[in-house]
């Protein structure tokens, strides 16, 4: 990031060193505006060749409560949000006593004067920065500062630390702006510049990030919500219907926004049932159509879900998931999904279960999954968390000329139609558009129950046994397609840790740390979970210890919800569980302390 700060505006007698990361940890009250500061230095980041990963927590309460954000900026790989904070921005009390333990020893707290007062215990192990940021707020722009200006005075303070690229800095600030009166936008800009302009006292040296690599094309800068939805209207979806429920709602919002324009629509239906089943009614009609919830509202969705893997019907359902059970941590994040994603549903009802693995990865799997569900004819369940849809992050542009598509009914007459035909090798068949011609005059039926090869109903047990085959030689046929993950590391080894959804970056973060460490360590991360791809076995074979790492309960065996599917597929005692619920996502020296932990019990067992 350049300096475009004057000379006479900055202290000569300190020093700039140049880093190549920092983790700036923002910790006050939800009304304070802190995702806002992470926002702004997110999108800076990512405008200026730099890699990002950002961390936040909300409370699930109206009427707000603590909160924070983290965000990590390097100019190199960034895989995590980080473990521990360089810098701690502390607004409140409450906000210093909590957060200051995750600040890395000798690193620097700048706090809000005007509401903290420091521990002395606690002044040599770190910096203490004190700057009365409310009142000086006031002074910049007014009365109306105290609440609504003090996090971009904030910022300006954190760009002065940082030396960033000012004028980026406030041009992100008119854009997020530009839709409101002026004087927002200007006094905005003022407690910035004040902010900018306040003599640090205390302060050794400044601090200038690495130039990033140079890319070849742009980077955007977005949630993994935001990535879902344009993935969405990328991959032709054109219609949505849904029911709002936190973290799921931002999609929702940003379809309705968004699909009018490119000739759709998003219904925000009364109930999570009425949302599925009109999303399914979508897709019969010759699209492939898109409803989503939380966990709480997928298990509402679950009876029509069978409904289309009987009827055959593509849609694409999304699951953000959150701490569970029922209501549980709205704001939380955990995996405990995957349950009722692979097997939610009464029968053997065969779906489709996918799981991002970053915000770019969210883009690109959201086109995957509507591809699938055309080809196959199946429902498929997109899953995602807290974590990953609130997270920001920086990635090259999608070419887009390259994966945008259009789904377009076909209404072409046809001779004859079968929707349910018998005779295909892999079980793999497509309706009709409704109000297509057919020449022979037999038009099909559609129906949740059992049918024959025109959808009439049966109660034929043989024609029951073979259209249940159907279903299931479809997702047969879908695993022989899909590609092995490759290993993260070397292809064989003591250690493979098993991942899914957003905890990679932590996984191949903890694998690097325990290379360099010398030990043999490698990572695997799932994306296709059911049904998962041929050749897995192969790869766990290559490993004496496999641990899977996944936020969930351990369960009444010991063993997380993705470790508990694995070993019953595969039958290697070698796949165990490594899990936790605490709401917050892996940290890469938990990862690393519990293996750590296992195999020293394991030896110690053995008398080694």
């Amino acid at each position: 990031m350049s300096d475009t700060a004057t000379p006479a505006s900055r202290p000569t007698a300190l020093r700039i060193s140049d880093i190549p990361e920092a983790v700036i940890r923002i910790a006050g009250n939800s009304q304070d505006g802190i995702q806002a500061i992470g926002g702004f230095l997110a999108k800076l980041a990512g405008r200026s060749e730099q890699e990002v990963m950002t961390f936040m927590t909300i409370p699930s309460t109206i009427s707000g409560g603590p909160s924070i954000f983290q965000v990590r900026i390097g100019s190199g790989e960034v895989l995590s949000s980080g473990d521990e904070a360089d810098v701690l921005l502390a607004f409140y009390q409450h906000s210093y006593n909590d957060h200051l333990g995750s600040l890395k020893k000798g690193g620097i707290v700048l706090y809000d004067s005007d509401h903290v007062e420091p521990n002395p215990e606690k002044a040599s192990a770190y910096h203490h920065i004190a700057v009365p940021i409310s009142s000086r707020t006031v002074e910049a722009i007014g009365g109306v500062g105290r609440d609504k200006g003090k996090n971009v005075f904030a910022l300006g303070l954190i760009a002065k630390m940082f030396h960033l690229n000012t004028a980026k800095v406030e041009a992100l600030i008119q854009e997020r702006f530009s839709g409101k009166d002026l004087s927002v936008a200007q006094n905005a800009l003022s407690a910035f510049q004040a902010g900018y302009s306040f003599q640090l006292d205390n302060v050794v040296e400044l601090f200038r990030f690495i130039e990033g690599q140079k890319r070849s094309n742009h980077q955007v800068v977005m949630n993994g919500n935001e990535a879902i939805g344009y993935g969405l209207i990328a991959a032709g979806v054109r219609f949505g219907a849904g029911y709002p429920i936190t973290p799921w709602t931002d999609i929702m919002e940003l379809l309705r926004r968004e699909l009018p324009k490119y000739g759709g629509s998003f219904i925000q239906c009364e109930d999570e049932i009425a949302s599925v089943s009109m999303a399914i009614g979508a897709s019969y009609a010759g699209g492939v159509a898109v409803t989503g919830s939380s966990g709480p509202g997928i298990a509402l969705k679950t009876e029509a879900l069978g409904w289309a893997v009987m009827a055959e019907v593509p849609v694409v359902v999304i699951d953000v998931q959150r701490g569970g059970p029922s209501t549980g941590m709205p704001t939380n994040v955990e995996q405990s999904d995957l349950n009722i994603a692979c097997f939610g549903g009464h029968g053997d009802s065969p779906r489709v279960v996918l799981a991002p693995a970053s915000v770019e990865d969210c883009f690109y799997t959201s086109i995957d999954a509507v591809n699938i569900a055309r080809k196959y004819s199946v429902p498929v369940i997109l899953l995602t968390d807290q974590a990953i849809a609130t997270r920001i992050e920086a990635f090259e542009e999608p070419r887009l000329e390259q994966v945008c598509q259009e789904i377009a009914p076909d209404l072409s007459p046809v001779a004859d139609h079968k929707p349910y035909d018998l005779s295909t090798p892999n079980g793999v068949t497509h309706h009709v558009v409704p109000g297509t011609r057919i020449a022979s005059g037999k038009y099909p039926i559609v129906t949740g129950l059992e049918h024959d090869e025109m959808g009439h109903p049966t109660g034929s047990p043989k024609l029951h046994m073979a259209m249940n085959a159907k279903r299931r030689r479809k997702l047969q046929a879908l695993a022989a397609e899909l590609p092995v993950p490759e290993v993260y590391g070397a292809p064989e080894g003591d250690v493979l840790l098993v991942g899914w959804g957003s905890t990679q970056g932590p996984i191949r973060e903890a694998v690097n740390r325990a290379r360099r460490e010398g030990h043999s360590y490698s990572a695997l991360h799932i994306k296709y979970i059911n049904p998962l791809p041929n050749g897995l076995e192969h790869i766990f074979a290559r490993f004496r210890h496999i641990h899977v790492v996944e936020m969930t309960d351990a369960g009444l065996y010991g063993f997380g919800q993705l470790a508990a599917i694995l070993r019953a597929r595969y039958c290697n005692a070698a796949i165990d569980g490594i899990t936790k619920t605490d709401g917050l996502t892996w940290k890469v020296r938990e990862i690393l302390d519990e293996i750590r932990a296992r195999h020293q019990a394991a030896a110690a067992k053995n008398g080694h």
